[in-house]
């Protein structure tokens, strides 16, 4: 079958088809052996014509193991045969390390092919597929595979799985069957579900840059004016008798520059009064007594307006509200977070617009406004519920609670994001992702609770976005760049990688490919992975559903798989157009 090789170049050779020698019409992406003396390299055929065989060089065998790669080509005098099955081991499956099943190549007859688990998941991954081409089976059988491992049980890994259709349920619903240990727990943003089930986010565990996300700010200075709010949203809804005292000295400053703004006098009477009914306190009510010399007078009584357009007990109400300014406080910062509501929040925002004196500067109160407005409207809208949780909790209680059900820990995390617009799911899902990198960065044994987040339609929500002018980084970015070290691995599953953030991409080291087929995908990917030959863009164009291209850090070659039908499947299946047509 093989000749004489006539030319060799760089990473391919070219060998010579005997004269009458029938080639095997199945020779095709096989693998063979270049022998030259005591070295032997493996090459895969990509190219066949009437007279040449085309040869890519792979690696070599050194010392019975297989090493990615050639240092040394082989000379024109080298022999060439098909690769053995003792070679074929060396090449497709791991026997060095704690290994997984993850499907059989469909050149060989079925052949397992095994990774390292270590190489595998200890590094970030995309899986890429158009729509139909068995990407979410790919996924699910991947998952199931692990569980149902013969002589090895994850029972302390975390899962977390951002569902945007919901099809993943019913895929992982029954893992407990495989072994008790094992609990996959759901989250869904379907309303009509049990409390126990629907997705609730704790508004106290939520930062600056969450609530930029929440409220879609756009600018530096809403961001400022959510860190003021945040500020005296801790001191409203803490219930310490130091917190009363600070209240009274944040009341009385905002008064006072109130009183001394360029305003007229029943503007600033409306503005005082706004401020005390806003965020009432024993000191600072409407009724609240002052005691003048022989005399008392109501709060609101001290802001009548005399003949010459003063307020009638301007020096009473001036030494009143004056005796409770601290100056000390201005630079306090002693509270803490506390259990509160969005409407804890309405009000603080509210406060934070009157009190900073944003109402004197045009441009601040309007960005203020915007951010009221948009507070507002999450506040009574259809998302409200899913940031109402009935009780304070902690980050580290909420995240371990996230991973416990029925008393057992739980080892796949769902969180079903069907039931929201595109634009709440990618909030909610950055969200999670900040909390999972805070909680994962600050144990004190690096990397000891690995948490893995496997995000379908990646491209909705890793997205060269304006996280990185507001905030100064986009989270998917940050746990693509940093998040490996501290056991944070993120899994990009998506039909559309050109519509993914290049810096979130180019961190992953292991992929793999369905069958696409738009071109700027295609050329997106070409360009953007050094590791990824014209050779492997072309074998993906032709896959079936379910078989797709593994290249990467945990695969020794680039190599098609072909993965089993996972059982249970996840929903997603196409419309039986014609049963329901005829029924």
């Amino acid at each position: 079958m093989f000749g004489k090789i006539i030319y060799i170049s760089d990473n391919v050779a070219q060998i010579e088809i005997p004269d009458g020698t029938p080639v095997a019409e199945n020779l095709m992406n096989m693998h063979v052996i270049f022998e030259d003396n005591a070295k032997k390299i493996l090459g895969e055929v990509e190219d066949i014509d009437a007279k040449i065989i085309k040869v890519r060089f792979l690696g070599e065998f050194v010392e019975n193991r297989f090493i990615t790669g050639v240092i040394r080509k082989p000379t024109l005098s080298a022999s060439l045969r098909i690769i053995t099955k003792e070679e074929l081991d060396l090449v497709l499956r791991e026997s060095n390390s704690i290994s997984m099943l993850l499907g059989y190549s469909p050149l060989y007859d079925g052949y397992p092919v095994t990774v390292s688990i270590n190489e595998l998941f200890s590094n970030h991954m995309a899986v890429f597929g158009n729509s139909g081409s068995g990407k979410s089976w790919g996924v699910a059988r991947l998952l199931q595979n692990i569980f149902y491992s013969k002589g090895y049980a994850p029972v302390k890994s975390n899962f977390f799985i951002f569902d945007a259709y919901g099809e993943y349920h019913n895929a992982f619903k029954s893992i407990n069957q495989a072994n008790p240990n094992y609990q996959f727990k759901y989250y869904t943003t379907n309303k009509n579900t049990d409390s126990e089930h629907l997705l609730r986010i704790p508004l106290w565990l939520l930062t600056v840059d969450d609530y930029a996300h929440l409220l879609n700010a756009d600018t530096h200075a809403q961001l400022t004016i959510i860190e003021k709010m945040l500020k005296i949203n801790k001191i409203f809804t803490s219930k310490t008798e130091e917190s009363v005292n600070y209240k009274n000295h944040i009341i009385s400053k905002a008064i006072t520059s109130v009183i001394y703004s360029n305003q007229s006098e029943s503007s600033k009477r409306n503005d005082i009064f706004a401020i005390v009914n806003g965020c009432p306190t024993e000191a600072f009510n409407m009724e609240a007594v002052i005691n003048g010399i022989g005399y008392t007078r109501k709060f609101k009584d001290c802001f009548h307006i005399d003949r010459e357009g003063n307020f009638s007990e301007r020096v009473l109400i001036g030494e009143y509200i004056s005796s409770y300014i601290h100056e000390e406080y201005d630079t306090l910062d002693i509270f803490e977070n506390n259990f509160y509501t969005l409407n804890d929040l309405e009000k603080a925002l509210n406060f934070t617009l009157i009190s900073e004196g944003l109402l004197q500067n045009e441009k601040m109160y309007n960005e203020a406004v915007t951010l009221k407005v948009r507070l507002h409207s999450v506040a009574i809208g259809e998302n409200k519920e899913y940031f109402s949780y009935p009780n304070y909790i902690t980050l580290d209680d909420y995240i371990s609670n996230l991973v416990t059900y029925n008393g057992i820990k739980a080892q796949i995390i769902n969180f079903n994001l069907d039931d929201i617009e595109d634009s709440m799911a990618k909030v909610i899902t950055k969200i999670y992702n900040r909390m999972l990198f805070d909680f994962t960065k600050k144990q004190t044994n690096r990397a000891s609770i690995p948490f893995h987040i496997f995000l379908e339609e990646a491209h909705r929500y890793v997205q060269d976005d304006k996280d990185k002018f507001l905030i100064g980084y986009n989270i998917f970015e940050r746990i693509a760049k940093e998040g490996r070290k501290y056991g944070l691995i993120l899994n990009l599953i998506s039909q559309r990688p050109v519509e993914l953030s290049d810096t979130a991409l180019s961190q992953c080291s292991n992929f793999l490919i369905f069958k696409m087929n738009h071109p700027r995908d295609l050329d997106y990917i070409k360009n953007m992975l050094p590791n990824i030959s014209s050779e492997i863009i072309e074998k993906q164009k032709i896959l079936q559903p379910g078989t797709c291209i593994a290249f990467g850090k945990a695969f020794k070659i680039p190599m098609i798989v072909k993965m089993d039908q996972p059982n249970p499947a996840p929903y997603s299946d196409n419309s039986d157009v014609a049963k329901i047509w005829n029924s």
